[in-house]
């Protein structure tokens, strides 16, 4: 089963997909990450991203399907971050036809404006590990110096609009596609961690069952 994960930046993403990494067993592709170690060894992928803006919709492809192909990844993936656009969408639904597996699901974590602006200006970065963390929700462990976080210039104020703007201008028109092949659901992300796991697993479980009837 593969699964895309939407949401605003800020939603809570990263942490339920981990959890139910934890839970189901799948793989976690969080195509953030993965551009951000691209954007150590090239300069013109780290402008644009510390601007706020979408890597191109080629070179964004091109980039995952290789590494996917280098790791053998094809299903039992959870996706955050990618598609995040029709033609990204197109392009790997396509793709994963030719390895025999498709989308099976989509999940929108919802939450509005002010929410994603005020959880992000507590986002943090380990330049050590590349790992984010939240000092509100996602709390470092404690063999973490909280004092040797940073903050990305993605996750400032004007970068956040901007990236918000390109979300809703682009993904909402991609999830509209999406719902012509599978079953998209939306989730209220402004709630507890755990009540939003509790949700997902039950979507999860019943689309799991809906694919083996």
């Amino acid at each position: 089963m593969n699964i895309i994960l939407f949401g605003p930046q800020g939603s809570g993403k990263g942490t339920q997909a981990r959890l139910l990494c934890d839970k189901f067993g799948f793989s976690y592709f969080e195509s953030g990450a993965y551009l951000r170690k691209l954007a150590d060894t090239h300069e013109e992928m780290k402008l644009i991203m510390n601007s706020g803006k979408l890597v191109p919709d080629e070179e964004f492809t091109s980039y995952l399907t290789a590494y996917l192909d280098q790791e053998n990844l094809y299903d039992d993936i959870i996706f955050d971050g990618f598609p995040r656009t029709l033609e990204q969408y197109k392009f790997l639904k396509v793709w994963l036809n030719q390895k025999q597996v498709k989308i099976n699901l989509a999940i929108v974590l919802e939450i509005n404006e002010e929410e994603t602006l005020k959880r992000l200006g507590a986002r943090r970065l380990d330049p050590k590990t590349g790992k984010i963390y939240n000092l509100v929700t996602d709390l470092p462990p404690s063999d973490v110096d909280i004092n040797t976080l940073v903050q990305r210039d993605d996750d400032k104020p004007e970068a956040i609009k901007k990236r918000l703007a390109l979300y809703h201008e682009r993904t909402e028109t991609l999830i509209e596609g999406i719902k012509k092949d599978t079953n998209v659901f939306r989730v209220n992300g402004e709630r507890s961690i755990e009540d939003i796991h509790n949700d997902l697993v039950g979507i999860v479980e019943e689309a799991k069952k809906y694919e083996q009837i």
